[in-house]
């Protein structure tokens, strides 16, 4: 895992510079780094490494094919480099004079020697962002993975385009000073993460997943003023190597239909890929929350590994937060060697000064914090920790996925008017009123469930499908105003196909937009601000595809989703570890801010500074702070969104400091 940046311009490039966007994300490569350029070009490389595969010289970047025709800057894993290496020595293709060590790195350069980029992407199974500078056609590719597992920036400050892992990389060269982009802004208010192609700044895009953005020489003197558009010709061009909606649509196509070879196929592919990722040269271990995703990677890892496995996780004394006792459980009877952590409240407090730097554009999923926290403690002991993110969007997992087809079903028998008219008034009680409600009928402690069933009942009056529901449940605004002072509205894909049902459009929206933007963003940037490398053995795109041939009926049956997992992992552990209702990994942020944290937040959303500022209406926003403070209304989600921004734009502010 590394960290990667660059210049191509048409005025040479400065080393200065380049070893200044490298310096800043040191964080993500302790371990080494290197400069490249070729004046004459115009084109220049940084790289940091963290040393996880071959720990020698020989994995030092950026990286020269043997040939010398191309270029490298990996960030990243190929899991199945050994198997690419044997292929390329088998048909007598190895380098010339033999290979110089034993990285994934150089055995790609090679690949790509020998089959070309686009052939090389499709044999190779792994995460990753890279820059390939081809000196024959002087061409730049940069090239982002199939989920969007590893991150990778790009834009134009002037006339030179940059690149690199992180935004701060990017905020280091010289004359950066782009703007805020408020469409990108009003999307995250929305959504609580900037949604892909946009960045926070105008002019500044992430590469979506599984695509190729290649740029000729007269690139640099050619800003988009949008963001390209696979198939577009010019000097910018975007393509696609892999797509999911394909991969969903083929699965839709060709079924699995007995459950029993589903069970088979599925543990064969996911031990396939948790054998392949917990391979390295470092240490190696895995998070455990004790639920089914993480259980079920975990059982299958310790199934299958000659040695016991090392498993993480952290614990809160705040009820309804702490599932550290569930992870203990589960290793107990898995026999991993556990290590736990119990966080106090004041340490997990003491990571909010940390987010704005550490994300580099607003970012407000409030897991962020026991994320960093749990991926500090595993970074005591290990370089690499395998994670159970994926499971939810390619095995139905989220509540949404289950109840909002469920609930459409029931509320379609009712005309529009008569759903308003009952909903309405109740959506009105106190979020109080409806946790207490909660506590009466529902099993287990669900800290949000009452601010999810008041929600719910805003929505559902105006409601004409399933998908209006799912769609405004992910939106903190919905059926109001967005307080972002900007036009339009960035809008959520959803065509998983004409064949696909309400919960397959779910799961495909999921996965192509809250995966790699929210869940897969949280994670990579807390991992690699401790220099930590995470993987996500669900993310194989071979177990995504048998995921897709899965129908819905083995992964949602009535109330519970993932419900194939479920007998997956209850094979390997009693069902009753499992048999509780899904609570995520979250701290009570919400009442925080209406507790301790009260002035900070108050400061933060001061009126007449939010005025000034200009991006937010303040009315708007008090509107919904004084609700939230008073109990009609849990708001922390949306609240949450703007004080992230309001603290990252103070960021902003300050003098970027270079990494020790």
């Amino acid at each position: 895992m590394c960290g990667i940046a660059g210049i191509f311009s048409g005025d040479g490039v400065d080393p200065a510079t380049l070893t200044l966007m490298g310096g800043v994300i040191t964080h993500r490569g302790p371990d080494d780094h290197g400069i490249w350029a070729d004046e004459e070009a115009g084109i220049g490389f940084a790289h940091r490494r963290l040393s996880v595969v071959d720990l020698s010289p020989m994995g030092h970047q950026p990286m020269h094919s043997h040939s010398g025709r191309f270029v490298i800057c990996f960030n990243g894993e190929i899991y199945n480099h050994h198997e690419i290496r044997a292929e390329l020595e088998g048909r007598g293709l190895a380098p010339e004079g033999g290979w110089r060590g034993h990285s994934d790195t150089e055995v790609l350069l090679q690949a790509i020697e020998i089959w070309g980029l686009a052939a090389t992407l499709e044999r190779s199974v792994g995460m990753f962002a890279l820059a390939l500078w081809d000196r024959r056609e002087r061409l730049l590719h940069l090239v982002r993975d199939r989920f969007g597992e590893k991150p990778l920036y790009y834009g134009w400050v002037g006339h030179e385009f940059l690149f690199g892992s992180e935004l701060k990389a990017l905020r280091a060269h010289p004359r950066f000073d782009n703007e805020i982009d408020r469409e990108a802004l009003k999307a995250f208010a929305s959504r609580t993460y900037v949604p892909a192609p946009l960045s926070i700044y105008r002019g500044i895009y992430k590469l979506e997943p599984g695509c190729v953005l290649t740029l000729d020489r007269t690139a640099p003197g050619a800003p988009l003023a949008k963001p390209p558009v696979e198939g577009e010709g010019g000097p910018v061009q975007l393509s696609r190597y892999w797509s999911y909606r394909k991969v969903v649509q083929q699965g839709l196509d060709d079924p699995i239909e007995e459950e029993a070879e589903a069970l088979k196929a599925l543990e064969q592919a996911l031990a396939k890929s948790i054998m392949g990722q917990s391979v390295a040269d470092v240490p190696v271990g895995a998070f455990l929350s004790g639920g089914i995703d993480s259980s079920s990677i975990v059982a299958l890892y310790q199934k299958f590994s000659p040695q016991p496995v090392r498993t993480y996780t952290i614990g809160f004394n705040e009820d309804g937060f702490d599932e550290a006792q569930h992870a203990k459980a589960v290793a107990r009877h898995l026999g991993t060697v556990h290590h736990e952590h119990y966080v106090t409240v004041k340490e997990a407090r003491d990571v909010i000064p940390l987010l704005p730097a550490m994300y580099d554009e607003p970012f407000a999923d409030s897991s962020q914090i026991p994320t960093f926290l749990v991926s500090r403690f595993a970074r005591r002991d290990v370089t690499v920790a395998l994670t159970g993110d994926g499971g939810d969007e390619l095995f139905g997992g989220y509540n949404r996925h289950v109840q909002a087809p469920l609930l459409w079903r029931q509320l379609r028998r009712f005309p529009q008017p008569l759903r308003s008219l009952a909903a309405s008034p109740l959506a009105q009680l106190p979020v109080g009123f409806w946790s207490a409600a909660a506590r009466l009928f529902a099993s287990g402690e669900q800290p949000f469930l009452g601010a999810k069933i008041q929600r719910g009942l805003r929505i559902v009056g105006d409601a004409s499908s399933a998908n209006d529901i799912y769609l405004n449940f992910l939106d903190e605004w919905s059926l109001e105003t967005n307080p972002v002072l900007a036009p339009g509205s960035h809008r959520f894909d959803m065509d998983a196909g004409d064949d696909a049902s309400s919960a397959v459009r779910m799961m495909y929206c999921d996965a192509v937009s809250y995966l790699p933007d929210d869940i897969l963003c949280k994670v990579d940037r807390a991992s690699m601000a401790v220099s930590l490398e995470t993987r996500v053995p669900f993310l194989d795109h071979r177990v995504a595809a048998l995921a897709a041939r899965i129908p819905i009926g083995m992964k949602i049956d009535g109330l519970k989703g993932k419900n194939i997992l479920r007998k997956l992992i209850h094979r390997e552990a009693p069902a009753a570890m499992f048999d509780r209702p899904k609570a995520g990994f979250a701290v009570p942020v919400g009442e925080w801010i209406k507790g301790p944290l009260r002035e900070w937040a108050e400061d933060l959303l001061n009126p007449a500074a939010m005025a000034e500022e200009g991006w937010f209406d303040p009315a708007i926003v008090q509107r919904r702070w004084r609700d939230h403070l008073a109990g009609r209304r849990d708001s922390t989600p949306a609240i949450w969104a703007i004080l992230m921004f309001q603290s990252w734009l103070r960021e902003q502010r300050r003098p970027m400091a270079l990494a020790a």
